[in-house]
């Protein structure tokens, strides 16, 4: 889907209110890991192309010069934004687990010095490489002291490590320990995007929808029906990126199953599925009517609002009026927790007053 272009501007009563982008992007240097990986790595460092600068992902200096993106961030009148990887998205699909490591590093370093330059306004979430979970604990302690909030892991994970196992346990206690939330981000791991195949064609499209969607409905029924989040009370889970609209029909689904597979098949949850995502799940959308529209009964208290900004799919410059359209029909305290409540409470963020104008 293209930018959204919406015609007409805010209304009144919303043109300065306080808005926060819960999933942007970072465009990292495309030699970032050639020039800064140990000499160990350096023959199998990940390579991407230079830059075109003004198309695509480079249209917009913000993705990589940080003090350019607070003036980008006022055109669209944002206030603040969570920050994702643009090529580190497809590291988490690296089978060698030494080199991913390594790469994560890189990219939180360099994540933690992009961020230092307006940390109230530049929210970075770092990147995980869990095949050592130790290892995992130790960058997540890392980062989250040096000014980053929670971390991401892959969506899609290895065949040999599904989300459900104990390998994570010392992950999710830690998270749970540092108040962490955990994101899930479309594009990561071992999925579609390792075959070229599937991204041309028909085939691009059904990895747009029907493979994207099934890959967050996966990894979030392992998190609740293997008891994850029942072990982990205080875990918090971000599915980002994947929208909105299908989860309601996949919650009452999956409630419906439970109770009546219960008795023959119990599990070990004291509650009911959805009761989980309620207590501990947030989600992300941006360009999402259908989702909008389920908002007026439905997950009010774990949506939050992106532009994607500055990816070409991004609602920038438009946000304020895709805001009004698709959730303009809601109450204003509802519309305030889905645009800024939500993602401020999850990431215990606080917003100058100065910034917020």
């Amino acid at each position: 889907m293209t930018s959204t272009m919406v015609s007409g501007g805010s209304p009144p009563e919303t043109a300065k209110e306080v808005i926060i982008s819960a999933d942007s992007h970072v465009m990292e240097p495309h030699d970032l890991w050639e020039t800064r990986l140990p000499a160990s790595f350096s023959d199998r460092a990940p390579k991407f192309p230079p830059p075109r600068v003004g198309e695509g992902f480079q249209h917009h200096p913000g993705g990589h010069d940080p003090r350019a993106r607070v003036t980008e961030m006022a055109v669209d009148g944002v206030t603040a934004e969570v920050l994702y990887p643009t090529l580190g998205l497809t590291l988490f699909g690296q089978d060698d687990a030494s080199l991913q490591e390594a790469c994560f590093t890189v990219y939180n370093d360099w994540l933690i010095d992009y961020c230092r330059v307006n940390p109230e306004r530049l929210v970075g979430v770092p990147c995980l490489s869990v095949y050592r979970i130790d290892q995992a604990v130790k960058e997540l302690e890392r980062c989250n002291k040096a000014g980053l909030k929670g971390a991401i892991v892959w969506q899609a994970p290895h065949p040999d490590l599904p989300l459900y196992s104990e390998h994570y346990y010392p992950l999710w206690e830690a998270a749970q320990a540092l108040d962490a939330p955990i994101s899930l981000h479309i594009l990561t791991g071992h999925n579609y995007t390792k075959q070229p195949e599937k991204r041309k064609g028909p085939e691009l499209y059904r990895g747009s929808v029907n493979l994207k969607t099934g890959e967050a409905a996966n990894a979030l029924f392992d998190l609740i029906f293997y008891g994850i989040l029942h072990r982990y009370p205080g875990l918090k889970l971000v599915v980002v990126e994947n929208e909105i609209g299908w989860m309601p029909f996949y919650l009452q689904q999956w409630d419906y199953y439970y109770r009546r597979f219960l008795k023959s098949e119990p599990l070990s949850l004291d509650r009911e599925p959805s009761a989980y995502f309620a207590r501990q799940v947030y989600a992300t959308f941006f360009n999402d009517t259908v989702g909008g529209r389920c908002l007026e009964w439905w997950g009010q208290n774990n949506c939050m609002w992106s532009n994607d900004f500055p990816h070409p799919n991004s609602t920038w410059p438009h946000s304020r009026q895709v805001i009004d359209r698709d959730l303009g029909h809601l109450p204003n305290y509802v519309r305030a927790k889905l645009v800024r409540d939500n993602v401020e409470q999850l990431y215990g963020l606080s917003i100058p007053e100065a910034a917020a104008k």
